[in-house]
C-alpha cells in the first residue's frame, strides 16, 4: 500500500518505500523427491496457465539457486497450482519462489536459518523476503529491508480486480522521476484509513492510468461502490479496494475477462 520511488541506485535498482500487506489469496505447491530421473526438476502446473519455459519459472530458479550451494540436492518433482493472477503486482511469483526455498530447506534438512533464507530469497526478487514472514511490513531499500508493522485490516474486506492488461515493470520505472516525499508512507499508514485516499499514493499510478484509461475506470468504480481506499498494487495491473464489511456484496460493472477476488478476514 503506497509506493514511493525515492532514487535510482548505482546498481541500477531503485530505493523505495512501501507497505506490504498479506491477503488470503494463495497458490499451492507440492514438492516430492524424484531420484529416478536425469532431469533435476520435473515441473508441472494447473489452474491459471503458466507461460514460458520451465527453466525460466521462478520456482525452478529457486531450486537451482539452492542447488549451487547444495550440490547433493536430489532431483525433484514440483507441481504448482496457480490461483494468483500473473503480472498483477500481487507478488504471486515471488511468494511461490519463497515457498520453494522454505520447502526445500525443510524437506532436505538444509538447516538454513532466517538470515540465510533472507539472503537466498533476496536474490530471487526484491519482494521475496516479505513472504518469509507473511505479516504487514514497512519496506525500504529495494523492498527487501523489512520492519514489522502493526496494521490490521481484519475489520474490512478487500476487493482485488485484475484486468487483462500486462504492465512492463521496466517501462513503468522509465515513466517515474524519483524524488523524496514530504511525508513518509510509514506516517500516513498510521493515520485513520479515511485519510489515505488523498495521501497514500502509488507513484506508478499516474503514468500507467494515463496509458490505460480502463484502469482509471476501475479505480473510480471502486470508490463509487463504497471503497474507503483504492489503489493500484505495485506496478500493476491489479487494483484493490478496501471496503467496510457491511458493504458485503458490492456490484461492479467491470468489463468481461476481469478477475475479481473478494477477500475477508
Amino acid at each position: 500500500m503506497g509506493l514511493s520511488i525515492l532514487e535510482k541506485r548505482k546498481d541500477g535498482f531503485h530505493n523505495l518505500e512501501t507497505v506490504f500487506y498479506p491477503v488470503s489469496l494463495e497458490d499451492m505447491i507440492e514438492i516430492l523427491p524424484h531420484p529416478n530421473t536425469a532431469k533435476e526438476v520435473i515441473f508441472t502446473s494447473s489452474g491459471i496457465e503458466v507461460p514460458g519455459n520451465d527453466a525460466d519459472n521462478l520456482c525452478v530458479k529457486a531450486y537451482q539457486l539452492l542447488k549451487k550451494d547444495f550440490p547433493n540436492l536430489p532431483p525433484i518433482k514440483m507441481h504448482l497450482h496457480k490461483v494468483i493472477p500473473m503480472g498483477a503486482g500481487l507478488g504471486g511469483g515471488s511468494s511461490d519462489a519463497t515457498a520453494v526455498v522454505k520447502m526445500i530447506n525443510q524437506l532436505f534438512s538444509l538447516q538454513l536459518h532466517e538470515d540465510s533464507l533472507l539472503q537466498y530469497t533476496a536474490q530471487l526478487g526484491s519482494d521475496c523476503p516479505f513472504f518469509l514472514y507473511h505479516q504487514a511490513s514497512h519496506a525500504t531499500g529495494r523492498g527487501e529491508i523489512l520492519s514489522p508493522l502493526k496494521l490490521s485490516l481484519n475489520q474490512y474486506q478487500i476487493v482485488l480486480v485484475h484486468p487483462p492488461i500486462s504492465i512492463s515493470t521496466a517501462w513503468a520505472f522509465q515513466q517515474i522521476q524519483p524524488c523524496s516525499k514530504n511525508k513518509k508512507i510509514i506516517e500516513i499508514i498510521q493515520q485513520p484509513i479515511a485519510t489515505w485516499k488523498h495521501e497514500l499514493i502509488n507513484d506508478f499510478e499516474a503514468p500507467i492510468l494515463a496509458a490505460h484509461p480502463i484502469m482509471q475506470d476501475i479505480k473510480l468504480e471502486l470508490y463509487e461502490k463504497g471503497a474507503i481506499y483504492a489503489s493500484m498494487s505495485g506496478s500493476g495491473s491489479s487494483f484493490f479496494g478496501i471496503f467496510e464489511k457491511t458493504n458485503s456484496n458490492p456490484k461492479f460493472s467491470f468489463r468481461d475477462k476481469m478477475q475479481i477476488h473478494i477477500i475477508t478476514s
